[in-house]
């Protein structure tokens, strides 16, 4: 069980929870696309993740979202990336060549860490946002590399994927900010 999460395994949280109730799941698929964004700690889990993961991906990628619908809590709806295992966002992920999936983190700065298997494209997006002026560094190593195999956003038809930790910072900045917010979507879609 990750450090803070109340359910230890993916069961354990279905058994004690209720779809349309505590949570809701959204699936978007885009004709033609192998590219899929996913939030799987979205609404009130890792706030605005979601609204970014969907804007990212448009009408033209597949989008994904697990999404935290409770007044109060919905932290406890936090499941460890690599314990993901909820059966839409797998069947998703398998047609899939690609995958970015956001995050949240803590604290008040304003960046983010790139980490997944996908060093290609995570370099890639690294790229971009820097060149946007985003405060981004490449995570190999540690609690949010993304590395592990069985990571949702490694879950793709190649194995491969990219996992976008932003803190807490850089969400209220974005959140606040729509021309941050739309500089940030267009500049992860360049890259894509």
């Amino acid at each position: 069980m990750a450090k803070g999460d109340k359910y230890a395994s993916w069961e354990e949280l279905l058994e004690n929870t209720t779809e349309g109730v505590d949570y809701r799941v959204t699936v978007q698929r885009a004709l033609g696309s192998a590219t899929a964004i996913i939030a799987p700690h979205g609404g009130g889990i890792e706030p605005l993740t979601l609204e970014l993961a969907r804007s990212i991906a448009g009408s033209d990628h597949n989008f994904y979202a697990f999404e935290g619908i409770r007044r109060t809590n919905n932290w406890d709806l936090h499941i460890t990336s690599h314990r993901f295992k909820e059966e839409r966002a797998i069947a998703l992920l398998k047609t899939c060549d690609r995958v970015v999936a956001i995050h949240g983190l803590g604290g008040p700065a304003k960046s983010l860490q790139v980490g997944g298997s996908d060093g290609t494209l995570g370099k890639a997006i690294h790229g971009v946002l820097v060149a946007a002026k985003f405060d981004s560094k490449i995570e190999t190593t540690g609690a949010y590399a993304g590395a592990e195999p069985l990571n949702i956003c490694n879950r793709s038809r190649t194995g491969k994927g990219v996992q976008l930790e932003l803190r807490a910072g850089l969400r209220d900045l974005l959140k606040k900010d729509d021309r941050a917010f739309a500089a940030f979507v267009e500049a992860i879609r360049s890259a894509l």
